[in-house]
């Protein structure tokens, strides 16, 4: 299970999102296995992710490429979001970076497909 706000879900499925970090997780998700996205912590979505690399990184060594891949345009716009959803920056915290593809989501009918990482089915 990964839980992403509304934005960070519709970046996601359009393929513009493919990185994200996390401070100390209580669990650390596995490189090469699918998780499910959540809405909120009661209401899954049908999306699904595997995760692709793992690594250790401190905030302040974001790249701008590493930036584009968390779905933002600049350094500020991903320092305003982190303060939003975590409280502070802090540029010497050491986060855990995931990297991930979108493998497939079920349709209403329980059938699946797989999505191109354009978001296109």
């Amino acid at each position: 299970m990964v839980l992403y706000r509304k934005d960070s879900r519709e970046k996601i499925l359009i393929g513009k999102k493919t990185q994200t970090r996390r401070r100390q997780p209580r669990r650390m998700l596995r490189v090469g296995k699918i998780y499910r996205m959540k809405k909120d912590w009661y209401t899954w979505t049908h999306s699904q992710l595997r995760i692709t690399r793992r690594f250790r990184q401190r905030l302040g060594d974001i790249t701008h490429e590493e930036v584009k891949k968390e779905g933002y345009e600049s350094l500020e716009d991903f320092k305003q979001a982190w303060e939003e959803i975590n409280g502070n920056w802090d540029p010497d915290e050491v986060v855990t970076v995931y990297e991930f593809k979108l493998v497939k989501e079920k349709k209403q009918d329980g059938t699946k497909h797989t999505f191109r990482i354009n978001g296109s089915s």
